[in-house]
Order: C-alpha cells, then sequence, then structure tokens
C-alpha cells in the first residue's frame, strides 16, 4: 500500500509540475530589444515616427516590409510609443496610396501584437493588395508590442494608434506613400476601423482617408457582449475586456461585475495571448467558468454598461462604409450587424452591407472567401475618389 500510495502521490505531483510547465509556456513570448525599448522621446508629438527596423517575418515574396515605432494619443490623453509594421511591393514607384489594416483579437498584454508572432493572419487578400500596388500599414495597438497595457474594445484610443501608424509611415524616408488610406479592420479591429473613419476629420486631418471597411465588426458592444459571453471564445473577450475597462477607467469597479473563481480565471486567461497553441490553455480554462459566462451581474448595467455604449462607432462618417458579415458568424451575430447597419442608414450613413452565406467569423476573412473581390473593389473605388451610393444591402 505504501508502494501504490508513493506512485498516486507522484502522478499527482507530476500532473501538477505538467500543469505549471504549460502554464509558463502558454505565457506571452518576450518581444525584443526594439519594442522593449520603445519609448517617447521628449518634445514628441503625435504620429511622430520614432524608430525602423527591416522586418521578414512571413513577408510574402515580392514585398518588403519594416516595422516602425510611432508616438500615439491613449484614451485620455496621454503619448505613448505604439508599433506597426509597413509594408510595399518590392521596386514600387511611389507615391503609394496605403491599406491601414486594424487587427482582431490577439490579447491584451506585452507580446500579443500580431507583429511579433503572426503579422498577416485573418488579412483577407494581401497578395490581391500587394498587386494592385498598394502599400500596407497595420499598427499593434498601444500596449501589445510596446508596455502600458491595451485599450482593448476601446475605440477611440486603437483609432488613434491607426491613423498616427498612417502619418508616422508616411514620413519614412525608406518609402514613397501618399497620406490617403482607406482602413480595413476584421472583428475588433473591425469597430476600430470605424472608429477611425469617425474621429479621422478632427484627429487626423492631413491624412485623407477614403474609406473604412468593418468586417464582422465589434460594433453594438453592449449587444456583442450579452450574445457572446457563453460561448466558449466570449468568455475569452469577456476576460479581455473587464482587465481593459477596468484599467481604462476608473470608475468602473472590477468585482462588481466578476467575482471568486471566476475573477481569478478571467484575470489569469487576461494575461495570455490567443491566436497560437497556448490558446488552447484559455480555453481549458474557460471549462472552469460558468456555463453564462464570466459576469456575476449585468454587464450592459452601471458604469461598465456606460462606458459599453459609449464605444459604440455611431456618428457622422466623412467617407463611404462597408460593412461585411458572414451568416454563420457565432461570435458576431448577424441580426445584431444588421441592426447597427440600420441605425447607421437611419442617420443618413453611406453604407455598403454585404453578408456572405456560410462564412463564420474567422472564414470570412480566409484566404478563399468570397468577400475579398467586393471588398479590392470596393476599395479601388474609394482610391479613385468614386462616390458613395447611399445605404445598399446585398440581399
Amino acid at each position: 500500500m505504501k508502494i501504490l500510495s508513493w506512485l498516486v502521490g507522484l502522478l499527482v505531483a507530476l500532473a501538477l509540475l505538467g500543469i505549471v510547465v504549460a502554464w509558463v509556456w502558454a505565457r506571452p513570448d518576450a518581444v525584443g530589444d526594439f519594442l522593449e525599448n520603445a519609448a517617447v522621446p521628449q518634445g514628441a508629438a503625435a504620429g511622430d515616427l520614432i524608430a525602423v527596423e527591416p522586418y521578414s517575418l512571413d513577408v510574402p515574396d515580392g514585398a518588403e516590409a519594416w516595422r516602425i515605432i510611432y508616438v500615439t494619443t491613449r484614451e485620455h490623453g496621454d503619448l505613448a510609443p505604439a508599433s506597426a509594421v509597413v509594408m510595399t511591393p518590392v521596386d514600387a514607384i511611389g507615391p503609394l496610396p496605403m491599406v491601414s489594416w486594424a487587427h482582431g483579437t490577439t490579447g491584451v498584454v506585452a507580446g500579443c501584437a500580431p507583429s511579433v508572432f503572426a503579422p498577416f493572419a485573418n488579412v483577407p487578400g494581401v497578395p490581391k493588395l500587394l498587386d494592385a500596388g498598394w502599400a500596407y500599414v497595420a499598427t499593434d495597438y498601444v500596449g501589445l508590442g510596446t508596455e502600458g497595457g491595451h485599450a482593448y474594445l476601446v475605440g477611440r484610443e486603437s483609432a488613434q494608434g491607426v491613423l498616427d501608424a498612417v502619418r508616422a509611415a508616411v514620413d519614412m524616408d525608406a518609402v514613397d506613400l501618399l497620406p490617403e488610406t482607406v482602413v480595413w479592420g476584421h472583428s475588433q479591429g473591425g469597430g476600430v476601423a470605424l472608429w477611425a473613419g469617425l474621429i479621422a476629420p478632427d484627429y487626423a486631418p492631413e491624412i485623407t482617408v477614403a474609406g473604412v471597411a468593418g468586417l464582422a465588426p465589434a460594433s453594438d458592444l453592449p449587444a456583442l457582449v450579452e450574445t457572446a459571453r457563453s460561448g466558449l471564445f466570449g468568455k475569452i473577450v469577456s476576460s479581455y475586456l473587464m482587465a481593459s475597462y477596468s484599467q481604462t477607467y476608473p470608475e468602473i469597479d472590477r468585482s462588481a461585475y466578476v467575482g471568486g473563481l471566476a475573477g481569478v480565471l478571467a484575470s489569469d486567461i487576461a494575461g495570455r495571448c490567443v491566436g497560437g497553441r497556448e490558446t488552447l490553455f484559455s480555453v481549458a480554462e474557460t471549462m472552469l467558468l460558468p456555463a453564462g459566462g464570466i459576469f456575476q451581474s449585468d454587464p450592459k448595467e452601471g458604469a461598465l454598461g456606460a462606458r459599453l455604449a459609449d464605444n459604440v462607432p455611431l456618428g457622422a462618417y466623412a467617407m463611404p462604409v462597408l460593412v461585411a458579415q458572414g451568416d454563420e458568424d457565432d461570435l458576431v451575430l448577424e441580426p445584431v450587424q444588421a441592426g447597427f447597419v440600420a441605425q447607421l442608414c437611419a442617420d443618413g450613413q453611406d453604407v455598403d452591407y454585404l453578408t456572405f452565406a456560410g462564412r463564420d467569423h474567422v472564414s470570412l476573412v480566409a484566404p478563399d472567401s468570397p468577400l475579398i473581390g467586393p471588398l479590392m473593389d470596393w476599395t479601388a473605388a474609394r482610391f479613385a475618389g468614386s462616390p458613395a451610393e447611399g445605404c445598399a444591402f446585398n440581399d
């Protein structure tokens, strides 16, 4: 019996050791000296270019790229360094217009920047974009490559990061870029793209934003949080949201919405990126959360609910808007998206709303997606200065 007890104890110890090793392995990787040492120089202004380095991770044949550090503005007005990838066709003759990419959810802590591990994940039509002779600039947002914490689903801050990346790219010596862009974004980044359109005329009037395209955008945040909170990925998103909003908005008391074991697990999930194998550890933790998600009180109420409503990108757009949505998306539901678009249309905004049968949240932006052709055509029309055609639904 002593031997059996010893073996059981050994197996338990090994299992616990395995969990600890997996937990450590699943933490974000180091971002490297270029990003770790990023700082805002004294006297700098939003949009200033701080540093440039050659960049090669997953860069397709026929293109050359750089990673830049630049200055942007946080939600409450402080300046902060952010990182971005700039890419152009090889031997391109400028000046080139830019597609500015706002990426979807990758995490809320340093090390979760797309430029660190997967710069072109879920970016639709990269080869076609380069073939068209357009430049590409993709911010990591603040706090994912650089330090400081990421203001996840805080629309204005991330949109400022998008516009400041465009400003900084224009100042690069290695490429000749026009101060003209069409902003694309997916999921979290779809909402960011819409916010970039809203604030561009006031925040960056020297940049011509010819159009904004939100692809399965996180638009109606109160509805999104409510409909997604019980799903696997919705629990991860909720964990990121609470970490971000309680850090960004001091009036939000995290303990009023999340507590107990759910709070502990949500905090741990928020310290991990999503998109690689390490996501499996977060998925395992979601299995320990309540079936209804992490919230112990209604996230649509109180200070959290008010801030979610504040971050819905409704308002007057000075440029055409495209919203694309898969009808099988189980994270951002099509009826919710249709309601958001209907509100824009009722407010007199020019919106092209494209829905795609059989496409879910990620397959909407897959390499074989039927979205790519219409997105390219719509973007080319914007660069050509073609007028918008009012509010149009493809179904």
